[in-house]
């Protein structure tokens, strides 16, 4: 009994060599977030909070995320069943590039957005000569710019979802006599919505961060692309404590997602 209480005394010790670099990495990440709250102008905050261009950036970025989040659930979804469910050839490659705006740095996507759904665009110069529309530098270009790095957090997470379901309720429904669009209604979807909620939530967070294909695609035109990370960085340039309030504002979102999602990622075993 003796030589088992030691032996789980000694591998519960973390050792030497890495509680130093585990806290010089802790720091790395939580000392310039302290930074940034001692930095804060918190005597002028309500006042700037409630300026004119701290309030449009803030409502155009809640507008063009949630819309961005909207667009990914209606096509990530079923991409998502697609990849977990369909037995598709070459299923691999498809996730795999499903998966590519993940790791694409964000200006190359709006670089390939511009090239494809521009004026002169593979595609963009056809919407504009039959229909008149062009997407970039529009609040609309702002969408599909979030919508395109966004989407791969929801189907990543709906697809894991859809992995680990059990399958027999969906099979004791095909028994009933119930339709493949009927079943996924009302039996698939119920049964995965943690995974859907999960994945819009980071969908969301991530839609609303977005700046490099954002100002790639659609520009820094205020009150119609300046959404809040491109507001935070024109005002570093002439006032860096409007940045920081913006700053403080997209920190509060962070850390409202991170407490939405602590039952799925956060929490560690007990």
């Amino acid at each position: 009994m003796r030589t088992a209480t030691r032996r789980r005394a000694v591998l519960g010790r973390p050792p030497v060599a890495l509680i130093l670099p585990a806290v010089c990495g802790l720091a790395f990440l939580v000392v310039p977030l302290v930074g940034l709250l001692l930095r804060a102008p918190w005597s002028t905050l309500p006042e700037r909070l409630a300026s004119a261009e701290v309030g449009q950036a803030l409502r155009l970025s809640l507008v063009c995320a949630t819309s961005a989040t909207v667009i990914c659930l209606v096509l990530g979804i079923p991409l998502a069943w697609l990849l977990a469910r369909a037995d598709l050839p070459g299923r691999s490659l498809l996730r795999a590039l499903v998966t590519v705006p993940l790791v694409l740095p964000p200006v190359v996507g709006g670089v390939a957005l511009l090239l494809v759904l521009g004026r002169r665009g593979l595609i963009g110069r056809y919407m504009y000569e039959w229909f008149g529309v062009s997407l970039p530098f529009t609040t609309a270009g702002v969408i599909v710019a979030e919508a395109f790095v966004a989407m791969p957090f929801l189907v990543i997470s709906v697809e894991g979802a859809l992995r680990a379901a059990d399958q027999r309720f969906e099979e004791a429904a095909a028994t009933l006599g119930a339709s493949r669009w009927y079943t996924f209604r009302r039996v698939t979807l119920p049964s995965i919505l943690p995974g859907v909620v999960a994945g819009g939530v980071l969908c969301w967070a991530r839609a609303l961060g977005e700046f490099g294909a954002t100002i790639t695609f659609a520009g820094n035109f205020p009150g119609r692309t300046t959404t809040m990370p491109l507001a935070v960085y024109l005002a570093l340039e002439s006032d860096p404590e409007a940045a920081i309030v913006l700053s403080l504002v997209l920190l509060a979102v962070s850390v409202l997602v991170l407490v939405a999602l602590r039952e799925r990622w956060i929490r560690g075993p007990v």
